[in-house]
């Protein structure tokens, strides 16, 4: 379905499981997990059906950030990070969702840090995955090098320093692999997702290479969840220490998966999502 969240402006947006169950002679409400997909450029599809498995204890909102995936296309003035955090303040409105779980995966780590900063009352609690607060580039190519050789990573410099549309395209086919431990078992996933590539290297020229989400986190009020694969190449783990060390102290959990890359639930996914359902029911 399509929700407005602000004039002219619709989301797609999905919901697995009943926030309302009966328990006893009672309604029991569950708390909502709000996903946010990474990227930019890409879809929420990747969350699906993993996450299906915490319905149980939360009702699951996934949705395709503006002008992504099935949501309606924006101009590429709209294509920043304060807009993105801002409409999860304006989804969650419209949905009528207070005190929301947002978890955040990869660049949806990049929209949810901003997020805490400019709306530090608004989350119950916030799950950082596989995300960075800053560019970082020299520390994501040793890792390219060291799981893809030389190759990979003058491929990567030449991406994440001047992306363009052939290299983007060499870039998704050739490196993409290299994130997951895991290997997919199918392409499936990457030909039912819808992409605006466009945005990615938009982001990356205009956002991304001067990004510096850190000192916003000291805002937070609320408990956060930092989960690393020690095998990420895009988002190595020494960004989710930084991120960690930015919060406040005694909110921030840092974990890190030794058999993971890019998404602990994707490659280490039973000690993952244990550590998903143990957080969002303390």
């Amino acid at each position: 379905m399509r929700i407005e969240i602000a004039p002219g402006v619709r989301l797609f947006v999905d919901v697995d499981g009943f926030g309302l169950v009966p328990d006893g002679p009672a309604m029991r409400e569950k708390p909502t997990l709000v996903l946010l997909h990474g990227g930019p450029g890409f879809d929420h599809t990747g969350f699906k059906p993993a996450f299906s498995q915490l319905t149980d204890i939360a009702q699951i909102v996934t949705y395709d950030h503006r002008g992504h995936g099935r949501s309606d296309p924006c101009p590429s003035g709209e294509w920043t990070l304060d807009t993105w955090a801002d409409d999860v303040v304006r989804l969650c409105d419209a949905l009528g969702i207070a005190k929301p779980i947002v978890l955040g995966q990869s660049f949806g780590g990049f929209v949810a840090q901003r997020y805490l900063a400019r709306h530090p009352g608004h989350p119950a609690k916030v799950i950082l995955s596989s995300t960075s607060p800053a560019f970082n580039l020299e520390r994501k190519l040793p890792v390219f090098e060291r799981l893809g050789g030389a190759a990979a990573r003058q491929l990567a410099e030449k991406f994440w320093r001047t992306p363009t549309e052939a290299n983007t395209e060499q870039y998704l086919r050739e490196l993409h692999p290299l994130y997951n431990t895991r290997p997919a078992t199918t392409t499936d996933g990457r030909v039912r997702a819808r992409y605006n590539l466009p945005i990615l290297r938009h982001f990356i020229v205009h956002e991304m290479q001067g990004m510096d989400l850190a000192p916003g986190l000291a805002a937070a009020r609320c408990p956060v969840l930092v989960m690393a694969g020690a095998h990420d190449p895009v988002c190595p783990p020494a960004d989710s220490a930084d991120i960690a060390a930015a919060l406040p102290a005694g909110l921030a959990e840092l974990q890190v998966y030794p058999d993971s890359g890019h998404g602990a639930w994707r490659d280490e996914p039973e000690a993952a999502f244990a550590a998903l359902r143990r957080f969002i029911l303390a």
